[in-house]
């Protein structure tokens, strides 16, 4: 039977010292590696700390350094594949430069993303990765920005906030992966987004994510060449849960003139639009064309394979890290940093529509 006293007692900076027959003040200089010690009086702290499997106090440490050597990193949705493979290149990219990671999620909810940021701040991160739910209200990253703290953004922009950031600009790729779908004599093309707004989309309403307003911007810029208009209902955001992304998917495809193609704007909306097909007893490309934005394993082995907008995400989570770090470490931005840019994979997904084969 064990209780709180017969539970072994943690060693403390203390006990090094006594073990090292050091002051206490030399013990903490040499365990926390700050502060002029001798090569003899450190060389002994280091024996007994290792000797009696002493662990830091890393809360105490950081407050005596002002280094915690870890990383806040926020993102909207973990389950996403895509913050799942960014966050493995930052976490990669921090381990070998000695920095621990903290991850938050937020559901792409602004509060539970400002109310995160004031968590890692308090726990004396010592610089912040954000992917921001919102590119338009910043408060909060401004405030992190102005207090000095070390901030770069991931995978979108924010309005009015000069910091570093890493992301893909999605106008170019949206304009040429929609022109394909265009050129193949699709018009009906869907949108399928899980960005949170108030009211159906408009054209020229504001979105609070950089990534959609560009990509939507693309697609209209698209249709725009070609004397067309990209219809407004044909854009469906708001996608939640699997279920309501079938639910979204089987009323594309079941209006008095369903659309011909749909574009998934992530690999978990896209996993949902291609069950929804397949529960409608409908084909790809033979009923409805499909393309996503995302490149995974699971796209090739499909049938037919996924036609993708392929982007270097693992790659950019590695420099986003970098980008940090160097903030960090007080070193300057490398010039002419790592441009990004996305690129259209045509795999067998995409076909013209039935009603021009006829």
């Amino acid at each position: 039977m064990s209780s709180n006293g017969s539970r072994r007692r943690e060693i403390t900076v203390a006990d090094v010292a006594k073990a090292a027959q050091v002051s206490k003040a030399q013990a903490a200089r040499a365990l926390g590696n700050y502060g002029a010690v001798s090569e003899d009086v450190r060389s002994r702290v280091l024996a007994a700390a290792e000797e009696l499997s002493y662990r830091p106090n890393e809360l105490a440490r950081s407050m005596n350094t002002g280094k915690s050597n870890t990383i806040g990193v926020v993102v909207g949705d973990i389950e996403n594949p895509h913050f799942g493979l960014a966050t493995r290149g930052i976490t990669d990219t921090a381990k070998k430069s000695g920095y621990n990671v903290i991850l938050i999620n937020t559901d792409e909810e602004l509060t539970a993303e400002t109310e995160a940021v004031q968590v890692l701040l308090d726990k004396r991160v010592d610089g912040l990765i954000v992917a921001p739910a919102s590119s338009v209200e910043t408060k909060h990253l401004q405030d992190v920005h102005e207090s000095g703290r070390p901030l770069v953004l991931l995978d979108r922009k924010a309005e009015g906030l000069d910091v570093e950031t890493i992301a893909v600009s999605m106008t170019g790729i949206s304009y040429e992966s929609t022109r394909y779908l265009l050129q193949a004599g699709h018009r009906r093309i869907a949108f399928v987004s899980t960005l949170k707004t108030g009211s159906p989309y408009r054209s020229g309403m504001v979105l609070d994510s950089s990534q959609i307003s560009e990509r939507l911007e693309g697609m209209e810029r698209a249709f725009s060449e070609i004397g067309l208009t990209l219809p407004e209902d044909h854009v469906r955001l708001n996608a939640g849960d699997a279920d309501s992304i079938r639910n979204i998917t089987r009323g594309l495809l079941l209006m008095t003139e369903p659309v011909t193609a749909i574009v998934a704007s992530d690999g978990l909306i896209a996993l949902s639009v291609v069950e929804a097909i397949q529960e409608l007893g409908l084909s790809i490309p033979e009923d409805v064309s499909f393309l996503m934005y995302d490149d995974f394993s699971w796209t090739r082995l499909t049938s037919p394979p996924l036609t993708v907008v392929s982007q270097p995400v693992y790659e950019m989570g590695v420099a986003a890290a970098g980008a940090l770090i160097r903030q960090i470490e007080g070193r300057k931005p490398v010039a002419n940093g790592p441009g990004f840019s996305a690129r259209l994979i045509r795999r067998g997904s995409v076909a013209m529509p039935r009603i021009a084969r006829v």
